[in-house]
C-alpha cells in the first residue's frame, strides 16, 4: 500500500450504523491479540475494538494517518489496549503473531492481494482468524473506486482465490443488499467521483437499517460489500 489517496475516511467516519453492523458480524471472530492492517484514522477501530480482545495493534503505512490514531489514543478516544505502528505487515518484528488479522476496506487497495495474505498468514497463530471486508461486485466499479485507489471489487469466487491454502472458510457473505441499488444509481446516473457527506448520512440512517433486516432474509446473497472469515489450520 502506498500513501493514502482520497477523503473517504473522513466522509465515512460518521457512518455509525454501518460500523455497528460490521461489528455485529465480526465480533464472534475477534479475540486475543488483534492486528488491524491499514487502520486509516482509526474510525472503524473505535467500533471494532469493542469486541473482546487483549491487545489491538493498528498498522498504518501512511505516517500522517498513523499520527491521527496516536492522537486519538492519547485523547482517550480509543481503548488503552490499542496501539499503533507505522508500516506494513513485513515491517513487524519477525516473532510478532496474532489471533486475528483484519483487513477492513483495505485489501482492494493492494495490487497483489494474494501475496499480502500470504504475509498475513505467517503472522497468525494456529486457529487464528483472517478477516477480510471490502467492496463487492466488480460491475459496480465506479469513478469513486478508481479515485480512492481500488484495484478491484470482489465477489465470493475472486476473494476465495486470494486466500492461502492453509485456511478453512468460516463465513463468506454479502452485506448491504439495499445499498447495491444506490451504488448502481450513482454509477449510471449521478456519476459522482465522491459521495457527499449528506449522501453518506442518508445512506447510513435510512438504508443501512433496512439492509440489516433484509440481508439475513435473503441469506446474504447480494450486497455492495463482502465479508469473509477464514481460520488457519
Amino acid at each position: 500500500m502506498s500513501g493514502y489517496v482520497g477523503t473517504e475516511l473522513e466522509i465515512f467516519e460518521t457512518a455509525h450504523n454501518w460500523k455497528r453492523y460490521i461489528l455485529s458480524q465480526l465480533q464472534p471472530h475477534i479475540r486475543g491479540e488483534v492486528l488491524e492492517v491499514g487502520a486509516g484514522i482509526g474510525g472503524t477501530t473505535r467500533f471494532l475494538s469493542q469486541a473482546p480482545h487483549e491487545q489491538w495493534l493498528c498498522l498504518e503505512p501512511d505516517a500522517r494517518l498513523a499520527g491521527e490514531i496516536r492522537e486519538a489514543c492519547a485523547a482517550g478516544r480509543l481503548p488503552r489496549s490499542v496501539r499503533v505502528e507505522t508500516g506494513a505487515v513485513n515491517d513487524l518484528p519477525v516473532d510478532a503473531t496474532f489471533d486475528a488479522v483484519l483487513y477492513i476496506d483495505v485489501l482492494e487497495h493492494i495490487e497483489d492481494d494474494r501475496e499480502e495474505l500470504e504475509r498475513a498468514s505467517r503472522r497468525l497463530t494456529t486457529g487464528g482468524s483472517l478477516v477480510v471486508f471490502g467492496p463487492a461486485m466488480q460491475w459496480l466499479y465506479s469513478p469513486f473506486d478508481a479515485a480512492i485507489g481500488h484495484y478491484r471489487r470482489y465477489n465470493r469466487e475472486s476473494l476465495e482465490r486470494a486466500i492461502p491454502a492453509e485456511f478453512d472458510r468460516v463465513a463468506l457473505k454479502y452485506l448491504d443488499c439495499t445499498g447495491v441499488l444506490l451504488s448502481l444509481a450513482n454509477r449510471l446516473l449521478l456519476r459522482n467521483p465522491y459521495p457527499t457527506r449528506k449522501q453518506i448520512e442518508v445512506w447510513d440512517r435510512a438504508v443501512v437499517p433496512v439492509s440489516r433486516r433484509l440481508d439475513p432474509l435473503i441469506r446474504f446473497a447480494t450486497g455492495k460489500s463482502i465479508l469473509g472469515v477464514w481460520r488457519k489450520r
